[in-house]
């Protein structure tokens, strides 16, 4: 790609010529590009692991788990592609990112991105990307540079990052957690376990844990006027509080598709409502209306498994009614199943199940509590300002803007 600045950056070099340096929180360091390698990493296996499952069942002739298993693999790699190629499109269009006209974006002409896409490898041309500029950053030296172009290399980066932590939270949704659901489901209803679907589901586990920390801390440092999410005790209570809430809650709809099969109507419904609820906020996300009802009916099942503000805005009456709901719904799962089959009173799973259920009902919401009211991050970071060149927005700034915030 050719860009307007032609050096490479070493982080850690001190420009005795300027008074003033980088945040090392604005920096784009070693340890933020092995974490890149890390997460392509988890993403490859846990697809692999999926489509390894979906061929023990087909071998087994399960084909109902068989159909439903590459159904969620499928979901997640073709809305992922959809809108990664959209996003290269609005790149190419920006005057900001493309003064040009350049018919290339990311050295990729039209006709590669599409095939790209097709063959479900716009994810990796990303990765690659990012990790190509990510390595000239972080392991040579300068020529000449100023800190104005240190600090605008580094925050490429960290857009380059969160529009692949974006797709990543895409897919995390689409295809892990209701894959987490869909094991959980075989595992307790139907006693059904092998050693490839307790790796699907530890891969699944482990790939949205990473999308949800790795979505927020890149989408703070992309966004100016916002906070950087310190590491340590603050990512780790709100990692907490995230995989709790949402473990609670896909255990809550296992019991509830044990109890009848018919429950997947219901979700089905949630999803609808939270869709509705998505459309009416009016968002404006994408540059086209069909790609925006699309986004709408992703985030709905987002919100189907967990919090998020879709707007930006002040949501402590809506999450606090969201977490209710939530909490009802975990209690009300085990007490129905016990009640309406109480030939299940005495399954092995059912006591553990239960416990899972409380124990990460309480701790997800205490640790929610424990977050927003001593660790997150509040107040701006600083004004962008013409000298820095952060007063202008390009397409994918404008994306994580209206994005969904933390």
């Amino acid at each position: 790609m050719k860009n307007k600045h032609r050096w490479l950056l070493n982080p850690w070099l001190i420009l005795p010529s300027d008074n003033k340096m980088l945040h090392s929180e604005s920096q784009y360091t070693r340890l933020r590009w092995l974490l890149t390698i890390a997460g392509l990493v988890l993403y490859v296996v846990d697809i692999w692991t999926d489509m390894g499952l979906a061929l023990k069942y087909f071998c087994e002739k399960q084909y109902v788990w068989t159909g439903l298993t590459l159904l969620f693999v499928l979901a997640g790699l073709l809305v992922s592609q959809l809108f990664s190629f959209a996003w290269y499109m609005d790149d190419m269009k920006n005057v900001l990112r493309n003064p040009d006209g350049r018919g290339t974006v990311a050295g990729m002409s039209t006709g590669l991105l599409v095939v790209l896409h097709v063959f479900g490898m716009g994810v990796f041309s990303r990765y690659y990307h990012l990790l190509k500029r990510g390595f000239e950053v972080v392991r040579m030296t300068p020529k000449c540079c100023t800190v104005e172009e240190s600090r605008e290399e580094h925050h490429y980066l960290f857009c380059l990052a969160t529009d692949l932590s974006m797709l990543k939270l895409f897919e995390a949704f689409l295809e892990s957690a209701p894959q987490l659901l869909l094991q959980i489901y075989i595992l307790l209803g139907h006693d059904e376990g092998s050693v490839m679907q307790y790796l699907s589901m530890a891969f699944s586990f482990f790939n949205l844990a990473w999308a949800l920390v790795d979505y927020r801390r890149c989408l703070r440092r992309s966004l100016h006027h916002i906070r950087e999410m310190p590491s340590g005790l603050p990512t780790a209570i709100y990692l907490l509080y995230k995989l709790c809430t949402i473990t609670s809650h896909i255990l809550s709809f296992s019991l509830l598709l044990i109890l009848s099969s018919y429950s997947a109507v219901a979700l089905v419904l949630f999803w609808l409502l939270m869709t509705t609820f998505t459309h009416l906020l009016h968002t404006n996300f994408c540059s086209s209306k069909g790609l925006e009802l699309l986004y709408q009916a992703v985030i709905g099942v987002i919100l189907t498994f967990t919090f998020f503000n879709v707007k930006g805005q002040d949501t402590k009456v809506l999450m606090t009614i969201y977490y209710i709901f939530h909490f009802l719904l975990n209690i009300m799962a085990p007490v129905m199943l016990a009640l309406l089959k109480p030939e299940l009173q005495t399954a092995p799973f059912l006591l553990p199940v239960v416990g899972l259920i409380a124990g990460g009902s309480v701790l997800g919401l205490v640790s929610l509590t424990l977050y927003y009211l001593f660790l997150h991050p509040r107040g701006k970071w600083r004004e962008a300002d013409e000298v820095d060149g952060l007063g202008t927005e390009t397409e994918s700034m404008r994306r994580m803007r209206n994005f969904l915030q933390p």
